[in-house]
């Protein structure tokens, strides 16, 4: 089935402006109702806090129930872009980031952030890294224009490979960087929050389909809000507990975001220029860029909460992924559009038709 189209709506649009107030809201819960905070980040089960769990939940399995498992056959018909797509998202962007993450935390950056985190922040650096984006790259692909079924394939495909590389993955980043990997933590973070919420999602989904096309998209519309409250309502948690941190040193935020920018910049425009190299259809590459370089930041704040702790640096660092991600990837959806007469007069183009809006 074909995703319904995408639109950038008024929560979206705007989402940046919503995570600043977040970050108000929950450094001033935390600040005028500390013993509140400190009861909720109690509320722990095996490391896993479960008012966090339980949002993370609330805000995932809405956008897994879009992912469409049964267009994987279609891999061949995209082969290059699916190729180029997957070599960005698992052979380039998480070990670009943990070099990133040791230039700036731990070399450039290492004066002006609290030496104690710096292997925290290099983890959760790499934890944004290591999973590609889930739902948010629908609405990317239909604002570049981009191939529908291309991006429902990719996504099917990165979400399948997830299940069984991201923890490997994550595991040999941290061990490189030196920082030991709680493996019982991580492989449970795995279950959790992409195992059981995708086996949940495909099971609602197949649920709606059986009752038509008009529930399904009518479910699809139903819960999103829930999904982007739920991310906003984590926020208002996590800042509540990095309150302290945030208010000493306010420069930790800015100084978290620049390898977070550059490695959005660096792996979209690998894939973009390799795509325009082996001569994908710009309907194709604008997608594949936007997923190459975007971040599943749901489930890096999940995991990061679970390994290191809520009040961690690894968890500040992916959420700083959540502030910057729409200004970016908007960034990043302007230069795929104005540059497609650039792209098109590139190597030969194959025919290809848009079944997108």
């Amino acid at each position: 089935m074909r995703p319904p189209a995408a639109e950038l709506g008024f929560f979206e649009r705007y989402l940046t402006v919503w995570v600043l107030a977040c970050i108000v809201a929950g450094i001033g819960f935390g600040q005028l109702v500390p013993g509140a905070a400190a009861a909720i980040s109690r509320l722990e089960f095996a490391r896993v806090n479960l008012p966090v769990g339980l949002l993370i939940w609330v805000m995932i399995i809405p956008m897994l129930i879009k992912v469409d498992f049964s267009t994987l056959h279609e891999v061949r018909q995209h082969a290059r872009g699916i190729g180029v797509t997957l070599f960005v998202n698992w052979a380039i962007k998480p070990f670009s980031m943990a070099l990133l993450g040791w230039i700036f935390i731990r070399h450039l950056f290492a004066e002006w952030l609290p030496a104690a985190q710096h292997d925290s922040y290099v983890a959760g650096l790499i934890l944004l890294a290591a999973a590609p984006c889930t739902a948010m790259v629908f609405v990317w692909s239909n604002l570049s224009k981009g191939e529908p079924n291309f991006t429902l394939t990719q996504v099917a495909l990165n979400d399948l490979i997830m299940v069984f590389a991201f923890a490997p993955i994550v595991a040999l980043l941290l061990g490189v960087a030196s920082i030991q990997v709680p493996w019982d933590t991580l492989l449970l973070s795995v279950v959790l929050y992409i195992v059981v919420p995708l086996l949940l999602a495909q099971a609602w989904r197949r649920r709606l389909l059986r009752r038509g096309p008009n529930a399904y998209q009518a479910a699809i519309r139903h819960f999103a809000p829930w999904s982007l409250a739920a991310l906003l309502g984590m926020l208002v948690l996590l800042f509540a507990f990095q309150g302290d941190a945030i208010l000493t040193q306010p420069l930790v935020i800015a100084l978290l975001a620049v390898p977070i920018l550059i490695q959005v910049l660096l792996n979209s425009s690998v894939a973009y220029l390799l795509n325009r190299r082996l001569g994908v259809p710009h309907c194709v590459a604008g997608p594949s860029a936007l997923i190459g370089a975007s971040n599943f930041f749901e489930l890096a704040v999940a995991v990061a909460i679970s390994l290191f702790g809520l009040r961690s640096g690894a968890a500040l660092a992916t959420v700083v992924g959540v502030l910057i991600e729409v200004p970016v990837m908007l960034l990043v959806v302007r230069a795929v559009n104005a540059s497609r007469a650039w792209y098109e007069a590139g190597p030969a183009m194959p025919a290809i038709r848009v079944t997108g809006d």
